[in-house]
């Protein structure tokens, strides 16, 4: 790495931050409404348990007490869980993980692997509980949920499964492009093609000046089928070794990726990641020049976003509103319809970072229609404060959150799931899209492929390659999609 980016990491030291059930899939979109079954809670401790025991030492459980794992590969818990019709459900699995090592459990449905090597992430005390969902198929009648541990750690305490057959909504068919269309914002959210909010979730590149190796044919077919992203932000750094040393061949790579993600049906942020100096209108004249041969070349698509300035800091929001105020147009001239993504104060924390509050990006808000706020949060750095920060700004702004990371504000040391968790879950309930960092196989703990494995051309699919955090997040990304279409 270069001493940029040193300085980049020292700076962050200051803060950066249904009715129409899927499991009855009638496919008549006039049918009436059918009743719904509400969700049923299935206790560990009432399961079949083989190389467990039941124990009730640790609060916070449900029922009269949870399953201990043996430590030993090959422990498991089953269900018994009954379906009215064959379908689509989802699964919620209740766990506590005392140690800071990922315990990963094989998911099986009626004997059958149906999500191999799910991750059960440390949750900091056998005492906080969290959650792992996913989407499964049942058949109608009776159908066994198996949860195995695959290594010699055995599994996390089990609390519960938790099986809706209800709110899976109708698997929608086609790309995330396909589906939704040219996106808009539509007051504080942003819409798809049929004016419906929605959140898409991926992963942002690392500086393609580094890492172009980790971005393949290979890597982004794994990214869009395997970890089923929606979305792929593209960083082209401005200094450190970055644009301003070749222009053209930055600008042909980004085009070449934007390129990729459009032919897998995935949406792309063309970010420009400008770090240091941390006054954007430094790079003026760069970007202007960049989002004018980036937008002419890619104007007719209808998967571009335009993330026109990375992380602003040391400079004040009236410089950096002046700043957006002056790169819009010159996108706008060219591409009337995409949104454009706005970095804010303090490396896009909304000046907390800095002391500040959204306040002042809420009450002097950017002059221009279609554009969305960015933020920024590492969340064993950031706490609460950023948190509640992100959930009043999104009621009244257009928040994107196109860079976080589970560890520290520098992408590095342990990982903090439980907290990244609070954040994945307010994302989800206000529809907030974001990107996490960072797609590559850099040697922190925040980049999600081992070290080598780009070098290596793979694997890219499954979880072989993937860091600790990798197997994490990629379980979220996969989470199906809520893409509302009417």
């Amino acid at each position: 790495m270069t001493s940029a980016r040193t300085a980049r990491l020292r700076l962050r030291s200051l803060g950066a931050a249904g009715t129409a059930a899927a499991a009855l899939l009638l496919g008549l979109a006039t049918a009436p409404p059918a009743a719904v079954a509400a969700p049923v809670t299935h206790e560990a401790e009432s399961a079949t348990v083989s190389q467990g025991v039941v124990e009730s030492n640790h609060t916070g459980f449900t029922g009269s007490g949870f399953v201990n794992y043996n430590n030993v590969n090959g422990s498991s818990v089953q269900w018994n869980v009954n379906a009215a019709q064959a379908g689509s459900a989802t699964l919620t699995l209740r766990y506590a993980n005392g140690t800071t090592t990922n315990r990963p459990m094989d998911i099986a449905v009626n004997g059958t692997v149906v999500a191999a090597g799910t991750s059960f992430a440390g949750t900091g005390a056998w005492t906080t509980w969290a959650t792992t969902t996913l989407t499964v198929n049942l058949t109608a009648g009776a159908n066994t949920v198996r949860a195995t541990a695959t290594t010699a750690n055995g599994g996390p305490n089990v609390d519960h499964i938790k099986v809706d057959t209800a709110t899976t909504p109708p698997p929608v068919t086609g790309t995330p492009v396909e589906v939704n269309g040219q996106l808009t914002v539509c007051g504080v959210k942003l819409c798809n093609q049929y004016g419906k909010p929605i959140q898409l979730r991926g992963m942002s590149s690392h500086g393609t000046q580094w890492y172009p190796q980790c971005l393949t044919n290979g890597s982004l077919d794994a990214l869009a089928t395997d970890w089923k992203a929606d979305i792929l932000r593209v960083s082209t750094y401005v200094q450190e070794d970055g644009w301003e040393t070749d222009p053209t061949k930055f600008t042909n790579l980004a085009s070449t990726l934007i390129d990729q993600a459009t032919a897998r049906g995935m949406y792309v942020i063309v970010d420009w990641h400008m770090l240091d100096p941390g006054d954007p209108n430094a790079n003026l004249g760069h970007a202007k020049k960049f989002f004018t041969d980036i937008a002419n070349k890619h104007k007719n698509k209808n998967n571009i976003f335009y993330e026109v300035a990375n992380e602003p800091s040391g400079v004040a929001w009236s410089q950096i509103k002046s700043y957006h105020e002056q790169i819009i147009p010159v996108i706008r001239n060219i591409d009337g319809n995409a949104p454009i993504l706005l970095g804010t104060r303090a490396w896009s924390s909304l000046g907390v970072s800095e002391g500040a509050t959204e306040t002042e990006v809420v009450n002097n808000q950017v002059n221009a229609s279609n554009v969305m706020y960015t933020f920024h949060f590492y969340a064993k750095s950031h706490r609460d404060e950023y948190l509640n920060t992100l959930s009043r700004a999104a009621d009244r702004i257009p928040m994107f959150v196109t860079e976080f990371g589970t560890q520290d504000y520098a992408g590095e040391g342990a990982n903090d799931f439980a907290m990244t968790q609070k954040y994945i879950d307010l994302m989800a309930t206000k529809k907030i899209s974001w990107t996490n960092w960072n797609f590559s196989d850099d040697h922190r703990s925040g980049a999600v492929f081992k070290e080598g494995t780009c070098n290596s051309n793979g694997p890219w699919a499954g979880t072989s390659s993937l860091k600790e955090a990798g197997v994490w997040i990629r379980d979220r990304i996969r989470t199906a999609d809520n893409f509302p279409t009417s």
